[in-house]
Parts: structure tokens; C-alpha cells; sequence
């Protein structure tokens, strides 16, 4: 009874509830909680650079071949396409079956300001985001300087207070992550009481269309990429609940990120592997922004009866394909990459977005959860894929019940 409560799940759980009854009951209060949530993942965010560097620098510096470096790289690139491709095909499918913008009647959904983000979509480049993708830079220098440490001879003289570093990091975050549950709370009372409940019916059939393909993709498409290597999503999902409670309650996966890599590790995935797989699928393997993309399009043209062909269909599916992987990069990143494949599409009308802007915070946890758990799953599928994959550390983080964070 006491570790129950002790422990972090526990409290995030209370938290988010208690910010969505606050939210709805006082919804004037509830909105200025939100400073209190972007703090918390702003102080994560300093986290993440440092925890990237370390993790693939040490990695690489003790991986011993650079050709291995190339390979799980290529790999990961490989495994990020394919899946993502699989989620636009099951998005477009879904959408395409059960028409959730059918009889949809727009004069009920309040709508919203697009400016900002077809502006942005006009301008949008690999180039910017590149520049904009601040993860991306530090991957690409933390791989140069592993390069370079596997080649200088005086190397453990660099390695061990990098080492003595990233043990005295990790320590910080965990006491960072008891702060969790303020997080949660504050985050989930902003978007109940700036939005409401209300806010959801018009579009509640959209809404439950999304939440339900991801589970599915979760539990399918995922379940059986672990399936093939015998291990259970449901052990893993179970595994990682304080982080997807965390990522519930801030709408961001951000939150959880250095949290995640860690737990990979201590679950039998190797450093340099973590290191490069999670930090690449940050920006290239966002399963659930992909099928909300997908399902977003074909939603907008079921609402303004746009009869799509299977050519055009293809064509978004083509766009989506390119346009997805740079969703991580931009501020607003959902919406400018609608707005772009909406211009490519050109049979849509493009004010069509201003609809979703009132849901979009609510629908932003089923991706940023989708997107967190296609991570994970794509580092442990890669680690088994390169025998990089300890299973009797597996067994014991799956077993072991002393929690993590216990308060």
C-alpha cells in the first residue's frame, strides 16, 4: 500500500485528473496553469542535448567499427520509412471506411486564425529545417565527435569524465521527473479549461477515429514488430507507463525523451544504439503525426464533399511520405504540413484547417503517445535486429518492482 502511493504513476494519474476537474469546473483558474507545464518541459529540453551527446559519443567511441555505425544508421532510416508508410496507408484507409467528416456541419466548429502556419507551409524547406531541428545538429556532432574519439589514441582520458558526466545527468533528471505530477496537472488543466469539453462534440467523430487507429497501430502494427523478436507490447507499454503518463499530461513526448533513453538501455538495448535510433526517430519516425496527417486530409475533403480519386489520394499519400519527416522541426509543424500538402493537393480548400484548430490540443496526446512508443519500439526491433539486445536484462526490468521514481 505504501509504494502505491510513493510511487510517480500513481501521483501523474491524480494529477491529471485532478487538472481535468479543475479545468472544467474553473476553467479561468485552470488556464493560467499553463506556465507551470511549459517550465517543466522547457527544464527537460536542456536535458536532451547533453544526454544525446553523451549517449552516442561513448557509444560510438566504444562501438570499435564505424562500418556498424553506417549500418544501424541505414537501417533505422530503412525501418523509419516503412513504417511510417504503413501508418499513412492505415490512416488513409481508416478515414477512408469509416468518413468521419461525413455530416459534419461547419457552421457549429468555431474556428481559428491559419495565417501563420500557410504562411510558414509557403516557406517550408529541408534546408530550415534543418537550421530549426536543433536534436538533428546535436545527432550530427555527437556522431562526428564518437568518430573521432574511436580514432584518438588518448581517448580514455576524455571518455571517463564524459562517462562521470552522464551518471551525474541521469541523476539530475530523476530528481527533475518528481516534478512530474505538477506537470501533468498544469497540463492537462490548461487544455480542459481553455478548450472544454465542449469544444470536442462537433469534431468527437474525428476525434475517436484518431484515438482508435492508434491503438490499433499500437497494438497491431507494433505488436507484431515485438512479436517477432517474442516480446510483449503489453509488458512494454507497462514498462514505460510512468513516461506515457507524462507525456499524457504535458501533450509533449519531449517530456519523457531522456527519461525513455535511459530505460531502453537498462532494458537490454545497447547505448550506441539508443543513442542514435531515438534521437533520428524524434524527427524521422513519427508513427502518430503521420496517421494524423494521413486522416486529417482525407477528413477535410469528406467535409467539404471533395470526391478524391485514387490518384490524388496517392498523391497525398506521396506527399505526406516527404512532407511528415520534417514535422518535428517547426514550431506548428502539424498544421504548416497540412497547409503544404493541401497546396499540392489544390482541391481543398485550405481555410478548411481553421476546423481542427479547436481539437488539435486534445488529439496532440494520442500522436505525441504514438510517436513516443514507435521509438521505442523501432530501438528495440534495430537492437535485436544488430544482437545489440540483452534479454536477461530485459527480464529483469520487466520483473523488478522496485520503481524508478519512487517519491
Amino acid at each position: 500500500m505504501k509504494k502505491i502511493f510513493t510511487n510517480l504513476t500513481t501521483w501523474v494519474i491524480v494529477a491529471i485528473l485532478s487538472g481535468s476537474l479543475l479545468g472544467h469546473f474553473a476553467p479561468e483558474i485552470a488556464v493560467k496553469m499553463q506556465p507551470i507545464s511549459k517550465w517543466f518541459v522547457e527544464i527537460i529540453k536542456l536535458f536532451i542535448s547533453p544526454i544525446i551527446f553523451l549517449t552516442i559519443s561513448l557509444g560510438i567511441s566504444g562501438m570499435g567499427s564505424l562500418k556498424k555505425v553506417g549500418r544501424v544508421g541505414g537501417k533505422a532510416l530503412l525501418y523509419f520509412e516503412i513504417v511510417t508508410t504503413i501508418a499513412l496507408l492505415v490512416g488513409c484507409a481508416v478515414a477512408i471506411i469509416i468518413q468521419p467528416g461525413s455530416g459534419v456541419n461547419t457552421t457549429t466548429i468555431h474556428g481559428g486564425d491559419i495565417s501563420k502556419y500557410t504562411t510558414a507551409a509557403t516557406s517550408f524547406s529541408w534546408l530550415q529545417f534543418l537550421k530549426e531541428n536543433f536534436t538533428i545538429q546535436v545527432l550530427l556532432f555527437s556522431i562526428a565527435f564518437g568518430i573521432f574519439l574511436s580514432k584518438y589514441k588518448g581517448r580514455e582520458k576524455i571518455i571517463k569524465p564524459l562517462t562521470t558526466a552522464s551518471k551525474y545527468i541521469f541523476k539530475a533528471l530523476h530528481y527533475v521527473m518528481l516534478l512530474a505530477p505538477i506537470a501533468a496537472f498544469s497540463g492537462m488543466a490548461y487544455t480542459i479549461g481553455k478548450y472544454g469539453i465542449a469544444t470536442m462534440l462537433p469534431l468527437a467523430k474525428l476525434m475517436l477515429t484518431v484515438y482508435i487507429t492508434m491503438a490499433i497501430f499500437i497494438f497491431m502494427v507494433f505488436g507484431i514488430i515485438l512479436r517477432y523478436y517474442k516480446i510483449s507490447i503489453f509488458k512494454f507499454l507497462n514498462y514505460i507507463k510512468e513516461e506515457l503518463l507524462i507525456v499524457l499530461g504535458t501533450s509533449s513526448s519531449e517530456s519523457a525523451l531522456p527519461s525513455l533513453m535511459e530505460k531502453l538501455e537498462n532494458m537490454g538495448c545497447s547505448k550506441p544504439v539508443v543513442g542514435l535510433v531515438v534521437p533520428a526517430g524524434y524527427s524521422f519516425n513519427l508513427d502518430g503525426t503521420t496517421i494524423y496527417l494521413s486522416m486529417a486530409v482525407i477528413f477535410l475533403a469528406q467535409v467539404f464533399k471533395v470526391e478524391l480519386s485514387w490518384g490524388q489520394i496517392g498523391t497525398i499519400i506521396g506527399v505526406l511520405m516527404v512532407t511528415s519527416k520534417g514535422a518535428a522541426g517547426v514550431t506548428g509543424s502539424g498544421f504548416i504540413v497540412l497547409a503544404s500538402t493541401l497546396t499540392v493537393v489544390n482541391v481543398i480548400p485550405l481555410e478548411g484547417l481553421a476546423l481542427l484548430l479547436g481539437v488539435d490540443r486534445f488529439m496532440s496526446e494520442a500522436r505525441s503517445i504514438t510517436n513516443f512508443i514507435g521509438n521505442g519500439v523501432a530501438t528495440i526491433f534495430l537492437a535485436n535486429n544488430e544482437k545489440e539486445f540483452d534479454r536477461e536484462k530485459m527480464k529483469l526490468a520487466f520483473e523488478n518492482e522496485v520503481y524508478e521514481y519512487d517519491l
